[in-house]
């Protein structure tokens, strides 16, 4: 991974305008892991970015912790807001159809807690990190 893209932001708002720039980033058929301590921000950069690929609205986006798997379609993108904080073994991840999920034309997979699983981390295209740096400061940085 070495092209990188950083953005500093301050709020919530700010927060998904730069995941509706990360869009410019990002393709079909890509894979990104999302980094993050929980409640750092994972799902509010996935709103933008949602929302920049107008398969949905902000408010529409939600954190996939429970269901594990979100699906937003778009005119030019499929994207899947996986998270794995729950997931613990290889067996479990395999039920997920992540393949399947990858395969799918237009696909854009963003994973949350993918770092956890070697697969993951050897067959992603790269990564987003969001590190607080303030109580409602944000650091986001992008590598591919």
């Amino acid at each position: 991974m070495s092209a990188k893209r950083e953005f500093h932001t301050r709020s919530s708002e700010e927060t998904i305008a730069a995941g509706r720039q990360l869009t410019q980033d990002l393709t079909a058929g890509q894979m990104i892991i999302l980094r993050g301590d929980l409640g750092a921000g994972k799902t509010t950069l996935v709103k933008g970015i949602a929302e920049g690929f107008e398969a949905a609205r902000q408010e529409d986006v939600t954190s996939p912790t429970f269901t594990l798997v979100h699906e937003y379609r778009g005119q030019s993108v499929t994207l899947f807001h996986i998270d794995l904080y729950r997931i613990d073994t290889e067996r479990e991840l395999a039920t997920l159809g992540i393949d399947d999920l990858r395969s799918e034309p237009g696909s854009i997979l963003l994973v949350e807690w993918g770092e956890k699983f070697d697969k993951i981390k050897t067959e992603c295209d790269g990564e987003i990190s969001i590190d607080r740096t303030g109580e409602n400061e944000r650091r986001i940085v992008y590598r591919r």
